[in-house]
Parts: C-alpha cells; sequence; structure tokens
C-alpha cells in the first residue's frame, strides 16, 4: 500500500477497507487508471479524473457512519438514485454526484457501472 494513501487515511483508519475494495475494483474493471493522492481527496484518473474519494461532508455529521467514504464521479447526466447524497451540475451537462458509503458491500454493480460510465465519459470529454 502507497505511503501516501495511508497518510490519508490517518483521519480515519477505519474506512482504509473501504478504500482497499474501491481500488481493488477499479483496478479490476477498467484500464488505463492512475491513482493522484492529494490532501483532501484520492483521485482516479485516465484521461481525465473520472472518479475520487474523499472525507467530504455531504451530509450532517451526526447522519455520517463511522466510519464512511464519500465517492465522487461525474457524468454528463444526472443519476436519479437515494444512493446520491449530493448531485449538482457546476457545468452544463456536467453533473457531479456524491455518493457516502459505510460498508464495503455497498461497493456494488450498480456504484461500479456508474463509476465506469463516468470513467468512460472522463476519457472521450
Amino acid at each position: 500500500m502507497d505511503e501516501a494513501i495511508l497518510h490519508f487515511f490517518n483521519q480515519m483508519p477505519a474506512a482504509l477497507p473501504l478504500y482497499e475494495q474501491f481500488e481493488r475494483r477499479i483496478f479490476a474493471e477498467l484500464e488505463g487508471v492512475t491513482v493522484k493522492v492529494q490532501k483532501t481527496q484520492i483521485s482516479f484518473v485516465n484521461r481525465h479524473l473520472f472518479a475520487c474519494v474523499s472525507f467530504a461532508r455531504v451530509r450532517k455529521k451526526k447522519d455520517c457512519p463511522n466510519p464512511y467514504l464519500v465517492i465522487t464521479f461525474g457524468l454528463d447526466r444526472k443519476v436519479e438514485s437515494p444512493r446520491i447524497d449530493v448531485a449538482t451540475e457546476p457545468y452544463p451537462n456536467r453533473w457531479t454526484h456524491h455518493l457516502l458509503i459505510s460498508k464495503t458491500e455497498e461497493i456494488d454493480g450498480e456504484l461500479i457501472a456508474w463509476v465506469k460510465e463516468a470513467a468512460a465519459f472522463a476519457a472521450y470529454k
């Protein structure tokens, strides 16, 4: 495990297994992906950034389970799902979606399908 990734999870070490599962799925299902660790997020990039994980506040603190991880991805459409905590359209036809997970089981086919769609969108935008 990359030292920078371990350092990122110092603030919430119990969330590391969530990240590890998400990263495994990304690398198993997508090619040409690189990871960029930043101060506030870990980004997944092909030609452009298509998804990231963070501890962004998408719910009130009292409504955030412990541990949790926020997965963010961008698409050319708004996903209508109760799983999406926040969706914004910062530019026309560019939707940013934030989804909070707290269990590895939530890293499922539906989530990975959205992330794969985001990767395809990022590769060709």
